[in-house]
């Protein structure tokens, strides 16, 4: 039966862990946040390969069936290295570019990603795609993963680490803007409430996190993965002190 490998550099691919249980609710998985190494966003893709190597390495030694990379930086940096170097299937963050040109009323859509993503050519490709049909603002997070890493989700100190890297997206008239980190979800709560705040109420943010829970199933049919185990459960297990009151409520919860 399957065994489902989930890593992120810390809790933010949680985010993408509670749509995968949502629909694959009887699977075996380990959670592995790479949390001593932590963010990875200014990290250089040959560290993060060496990262993820030693990462994979791991659940293959648990018998891994499948792996999902539920971490943008880490997608970009690694992905293709790993499928050319193991035989399991990987499954990654796509860039939600595309939901956002196809929504926007603006002409004008916003990522907010780290600097990482925004450097990878997944994301590279993704945006010369609809270069044509949109213009597309960008920044980079600042602060972000730092935030939702220490369980700062709201607050005087998240709305103005939030507003210092939002507020140039909607004053550019972005009506779409992409989360582009697993992180940034769970920051969704204070963007809004800045975004209502700077007279921006109408702006939707998009988490392409469903979608990958989606094609996770579509994968493991593809490679005939047996589903539905009959000893479903949750490891968690991290490289530094799983301190992190996400992690934490998830494992109670």
């Amino acid at each position: 039966m399957a065994l489902i490998g989930i890593m992120d550099s810390g809790v933010g691919g949680l985010s993408v862990f509670r749509e995968i249980l949502r629909v694959l609710p009887k699977e075996r998985y380990i959670y592995f946040a790479d949390n001593a190494h932590c963010p990875y966003g200014e990290k250089t893709p040959g560290y993060i390969q060496d990262r993820l190597r030693s990462i994979t390495n791991h659940f293959l030694w648990r018998g891994a069936s499948a792996m999902v990379l539920a971490c943008n930086t880490a997608t970009a940096a690694a992905i293709e290295t790993l499928r050319s170097e193991y035989s399991i299937p990987f499954v990654g963050m796509e860039p939600a570019v595309k939901p956002a040109a196809l929504g926007t009323e603006t002409g004008v859509i916003g990522v907010l990603a780290t600097a990482g993503t925004l450097k990878g050519s997944k994301y590279l490709n993704t945006k010369g795609r609809f270069a044509d049909d949109v213009r597309i603002e960008e920044r980079v997070g600042e602060g972000f993963v730092e935030l939702v890493e220490s369980g700062r989700l709201c607050g005087p100190e998240a709305e103005k680490t939030v507003r210092k890297s939002l507020l140039p997206l909607l004053e550019a008239g972005a009506d779409r803007i992409v989360l582009g980190c697993t992180h940034y979800p769970f920051l969704l709560g204070t963007l809004q409430k800045v975004a209502a705040e700077e007279g921006y109420a109408s702006v939707r943010f998009i988490d392409p996190a469903p979608a990958v829970a989606r094609r996770l199933v579509g994968v493991l049919k593809e490679h005939g993965i047996a589903l539905a185990d009959d000893r479903p459960g949750i490891e968690f297990l991290a490289s530094g002190q799983p301190e992190d009151k996400l992690f934490q409520q998830f494992i109670e919860g």
